[in-house]
């Protein structure tokens, strides 16, 4: 027989208060499989690891920090990982990015080669000094982008694709298969491109009118370019056209925030604030439709690895998950139970969802919030599976294998957690290589019994 019990504490301020504690209770019970039960005060940071265990933190990229500095532009707003797994980015605040060869840090993290004890905290001063980096081997480097970085995007090429301005024959840049570009969206308005071996600024790409939120190139290695801005636009930059704008996406009524490409190159979401999300044809460069849901600003969004799945965070304290093929919602994960009312989501809350993120296994979900933690969910339940504390936390993103989540908070740090783990069934990866070429419409009408289309939708999530 299992047993719950909950650590006695008395109440007292931070507590539970008795009828949020009634819920919080219910939902427990409705989900878990526990014989036993012991109720009593408790905080809720107490209730949530008991009941739903906690995720394996295993390290933290810190930066120096001066006494009293609490200015605002220390924050990490943006983190990534190059898309074959060499590279590690965060912007540390004060105009620096900082590139890491992940193996590297991973082996750290781990304790391979060290003491291997526990979770490990690493400084950039303490990375660099005196390290002998073999030749051809990734390094560890800075860059002054000259303003406050928010957004960053890592690109790699393809040779094979082809720019898309088929007139001009000569080109500044030739960009080979082993070359690996990253992007940041500064301050000012502007875009800048880097070589990230040599550190080295490329192109500086001038346009937008006010902060550029957030950067995001086309997966199929055309170095296609989306930068979303605080001007209401996106705009569109062909790389291997030395970095002309192709086309500015215009239909956001404010902000945007966040934009992300579809695994094919075909659609791009893009979310921002007064609700808005929007679905683009980026062959046409037309807005296929927008998606009506959220109560409040939206501020993340990312496809899952067959594209068949559309997640999106909002302050409205919850994380939806779409069919973008027809546009409906087909799970929603909420942070406050129980749920909020919508002219309370639509306010100033302390559930704001800051972030989102696919895992490349297509099963599991993060999610950051202001209520100081991370969440790990599965795409078959509605009730994380692991959570884990984070104060502040701002930006977050899986690893290309998805086995570490990394997660930006406002001091300019970097905190690590593993993925939960778990076998994903044979179910699961057909439908994943199923739907990598077939649209939702296209699956309806495929000869087949009605619970296994609907399983094949998502439909059953």
């Amino acid at each position: 027989m299992m047993k719950a019990v909950i650590r006695l504490v008395p109440p007292g301020r931070g507590q539970l208060a008795p009828k949020h504690l009634f819920y919080t209770i219910i939902q427990m019970l409705l989900t878990s499989t526990m014989s036993t039960w012991y109720l009593c005060y408790c905080s809720r940071a107490d209730l949530l690891f008991l009941f739903l265990g906690k995720a394996k933190f295993i390290g933290e990229l810190l930066v120096p920090v001066a006494p009293f500095d609490q200015k605002s532009g220390r924050e990490t707003w943006t983190v990534a990982f190059a898309p074959d797994g060499s590279y590690f980015a965060w912007s540390q605040g004060h105009r620096i990015v900082t590139l890491v060869p992940w193996s590297k840090c991973l082996k750290n993290f781990v304790g391979e080669g060290s003491t291997g004890a526990g979770p490990q905290r690493l400084s950039r001063q303490n990375s660099e000094g005196g390290t002998v980096v073999p030749v051809g081997e990734p390094r560890e480097h800075t860059i002054d982008c000259g303003d406050i970085v928010w957004g960053l995007a890592f690109g790699s090429s393809v040779p094979e694709k082809q720019s898309r301005c088929v007139n001009i024959e000569w080109h500044r840049f030739k960009f080979g298969q082993d070359q690996l570009l990253l992007a940041t969206g500064l301050n000012n308005g502007r875009v800048k491109i880097w070589d990230v071996y040599t550190g080295k600024l490329l192109l500086n790409l001038m346009d937008h009118t006010d902060i550029v939120r957030d950067l995001t190139f086309a997966p199929d290695g055309s170095l296609m370019l989306v930068s979303a801005s605080r001007d209401k636009t996106l705009r569109v930059w062909d790389l291997k056209d030395d970095g002309n704008m192709v086309k500015v996406l215009r239909g956001h009524q404010n902000w945007v925030y966040c934009s992300a490409f579809s695994p094919d190159s075909s659609v791009l979401c893009s979310v921002g604030a007064s609700k808005s999300v929007f679905l683009w044809d980026m062959d046409k460069y037309s807005l296929i439709r927008k998606l009506e849901g959220h109560h409040n600003d939206v501020v993340s969004c990312e496809f899952s690895p067959d594209g068949a799945l559309l997640a999106t965070a909002s302050y409205d304290t919850r994380v939806i998950i779409w069919d973008p093929h027809v546009g409906t919602v087909l799970l929603e994960l909420a942070h406050l139970f129980p749920p909020p009312s919508p002219i309370f989501a639509g306010g100033a809350n302390d559930r704001w969802v800051r972030s989102v993120a696919f895992c490349h296994d297509g099963r599991h979900i993060a999610s950051i919030t202001d209520d100081r933690m991370v969440r790990f969910w599965t795409i078959d339940e509605k009730s994380p599976k692991t959570i884990a504390p984070l104060i502040n936390g701002l930006c977050c993103a899986f690893s290309i294998d998805g086995s570490v989540l990394a997660a930006g908070s406002r001091d300019g740090s970097v905190h690590f957690w593993a993925c939960p783990k778990g076998i994903a069934s044979l179910q699961h990866l057909c439908r994943m290589a199923l739907r990598r070429v077939m649209s939702t419409q296209q699956v309806q009408k495929l000869p087949i019994p009605p619970r296994i289309r609907s399983y094949l939708s998502y439909q059953d999530l």
